[in-house]
């Protein structure tokens, strides 16, 4: 008998170099199951996507070693899915990231100290990034253990209430290479400590000082910053127009200045201050005192200004005449919620302007087919216009929008009077990737059929309460929209299981919001979690259809699944229970479920051990024992208690008619 040839069989993978093998890791970067199924095809594949690896986004603080020791090279770090990070992880990640970290987001963790945070910044060399943002009980002393990360570049502490200009003041002295500095909503922080930054931090680029108590007495400091790009002013009301004449003329290198909610400063202080900013490219000054003509008279010196925001401003048609006259074309305007916006204003400032690129109009509800005929012939190269509420604006108009500008890759229509021929001529901005159809009662599946079959790259749809809306329409946008990302069909009544049958051959959706359909069942919720495994949120609030057969599908293939919303549905303590198996889920929404208990909401809550926020009726919270609440709270978890009672629903030009009454 002869004896068989034995013969070794060779991974040809092997024989390609890391660098290669990195490169083709790099191309699977749009879609993480991509990454996680090629590290499951082998031994070597596994080694070497934990080496290719350079930003981390843990999930669970009691898994952090074993991943970390997984992935050695690791440069950034995201943990804000892991609340309960405390300082004896921050310890380990110090140790095992010593030479290669770079960056770490704490804005969703609260169980650390300044502990932690000195390990981080004493063997963490290279680190040059850190959010601390949301740390509420931050003082003082951390900050001054902060400041040993002398390389540190960019730091974020937002709503970080308790520190003062003492704590700022070691950070100046400590990071001098600082470049970002956010200090949003740090009401302990006054002028000093904003001086003391100006003063010791000569690098910094991006200041945003949103909120704080700060005066004038900060502000010739701050404008002495040589590098100094962009400076977040938003609702500093201490600061006034005295002395603003003096110090105006030394911010030379401004690119960016947002005064919005500014409400001590008139147009004599802004004119002082903004008109020597010769670099400013982008102003916004939204939500504060009226828009003079002589203030935009001295932003006729600014050669480079590119963008203008003036939501919520009073804004005359003088003014826009003004903005019209400017020798320089602007590339993004925003009006929204502008008082005195009209035909004739805006139609002028229009034509000045024909290298506009983004338009936001929300709320403008005086104008007419007029101001849109104008925008569409001057504005043909328009990438974004948003224009929700115009409610003067006729159908016809929609039709220019489409004929004329077919660049658009952005467009917001929402509670407006567009119908199918306005989705037909709309239809053929073939880059549209946005499209906000919410609230527009007289379009139906003919229209957006059209959108379906000649916009290939959107991903993000919303047809909130257009009841004209039914199956047939929403098989078009699957059909020729593989790439939809987000759909929200919400209170479209007449959606089936249908729908969600064609909705799950769209691979990357993430967000499917379906309110309010009464026709949709667990089967076709069954066939999204199955098809759409890149889910993170579901909302299907007021589907009494959906029930515990809905919740098995979810919890087996759903594994990205981060937020839910099922009040008001027929899930009960099984089907709740079962959610626990997925590990991502954060956000729980659970209101006027009949068939649970409080024993079973216990076990539920107690199970997923992934939850952050958990939405609630006030009713269970005398029925559950407090040392749940103590102990859930004690793993990060936070609960809202609502006392809402149940609501009809209305039909949908009813519910329109009563928010009209609300509005006007």
């Amino acid at each position: 008998m002869k004896r068989q040839k034995s013969y070794e069989i060779i991974n040809l993978f092997d024989l390609l170099s890391d660098e290669i093998m990195f490169t083709i890791l790099d191309l699977l970067n749009q879609n993480p199951l991509d990454k996680k199924a090629f590290s499951l095809v082998c031994k070597s594949f596994y080694n070497i996507e934990s080496k290719h690896r350079r930003t981390l986004k843990p999930l669970r603080q009691e898994h952090l070693l074993r991943t970390l020791n997984r992935y050695p090279n690791v440069a950034h770090i995201d943990l804000t899915l892991c609340p309960r990070v405390n300082d004896s992880s921050l310890e380990i990640v110090a140790k095992t990231y010593k030479k290669t970290l770079r960056s770490i987001d704490l804005s969703r963790s609260r169980f650390f100290s300044g502990s932690g945070l000195l390990s981080l910044a004493e063997n963490c060399k290279n680190l040059v990034e850190i959010d601390l943002s949301n740390s509420k009980e931050l003082q003082d002393s951390a900050l001054a253990n902060i400041a040993e990360a002398k390389n540190l570049e960019k730091l974020w502490l937002v709503r970080c209430k308790k520190i003062t200009d003492m704590g700022v003041g070691c950070i100046a002295v400590g990071c001098k290479k600082l470049r970002l500095l956010s200090l949003k909503w740090c009401l302990g922080v006054g002028d000093l400590g904003v001086e003391l930054i100006a003063f010791k931090c000569k690098e910094i680029r991006y200041l945003d000082l949103s909120c704080l108590p700060i005066t004038n007495e900060c502000l010739p400091s701050i404008l002495k910053l040589q590098y100094l790009e962009d400076l977040i002013l938003e609702g500093c009301f201490c600061i006034d127009d005295d002395n603003l004449a003096d110090i105006g003329h030394r911010c030379k290198s401004l690119k960016l200045l947002d005064m919005s909610n500014c409400h001590n400063i008139s147009h004599v202080g802004l004119s002082s201050l903004i008109g020597a900013a010769e670099s400013l490219q982008q102003l916004t000054l939204g939500y504060g005192s009226p828009v003079t003509v002589s203030l935009v008279d001295s932003l006729k010196k600014l050669s480079v200004l590119q963008s203008i925001r003036l939501d919520g401003a009073v804004v005359t048609c003088d003014v826009l005449k003004a903005i019209g006259s400017f020798p320089m074309s602007l590339r993004e305007l925003s009006l929204s919620k502008c008082s005195g916006i009209t035909d004739d204003g805006l139609s002028f400032l229009i034509k000045k302007h024909e290298d506009l690129r983004k338009l936001h109009i929300t709320c403008c509800r005086k104008i007419t087919y007029i101001a849109i005929a104008h925008i569409t012939s001057s504005c043909a190269n328009l990438v974004s216009l948003r224009m929700e509420s115009c409610t003067m604006v006729p159908r016809e108009a929609y039709v220019l929008i489409g004929e004329r500008c077919r660049f658009l890759e952005e467009l917001d229509v929402t509670d407006n009077e567009i119908d199918d021929e306005g989705l037909k001529s709309i239809a053929r901005c073939s880059n549209l990737s946005i499209l906000k159809l919410g609230i527009c009662l007289n379009i139906t599946d003919a229209g957006l059929a059209h959108v379906g079959m000649c916009c290939p790259k959107l991903k993000e749809l919303d047809l909130y309460r257009s009841a004209g809306i039914t199956d047939i329409g929403i098989l078009a946008i699957a059909r020729g929209c593989p790439d939809l990302e987000m759909i929200n069909t919400s209170y479209c009544y007449d959606i089936t299981d249908r729908s969600l049958h064609s909705l799950s051959k769209c691979l990357r959706l993430n967000t499917f919001e379906s309110r309010g359909c009464p026709l949709i069942t667990s089967l076709g919720l069954a066939a999204i979690a199955v098809g759409c495994k890149q889910l993170i949120k579901l909302d299907v609030k007021k589907c009494l259809s959906i029930d515990d057969a809905g919740m098995i599908p979810l919890a087996q293939f759903s594994q990205n699944l981060k937020q839910i919303t099922l009040s008001y549905s027929s899930v009960t303590d099984m089907g709740l229970l079962s959610l626990a198996s997925i590990s991502c889920l954060q956000n729980l929404t659970v209101l006027h479920l009949k068939g649970l208990t409080p024993s079973g909401l216990a076990a539920a809550l107690l199970a997923c051990v992934g939850l952050t926020k958990v939405k609630l009726h006030a009713s269970f919270k005398p029925l559950l024992p407090q040392l749940i609440f103590e102990h859930l709270e004690a793993r990060g978890c936070v609960f809202e208690w609502r006392d809402k009672v149940f609501q009809p629903e209305l039909d949908p030009k009813c519910w329109k008619l009563q928010v009209e009454d609300i509005v006007h």
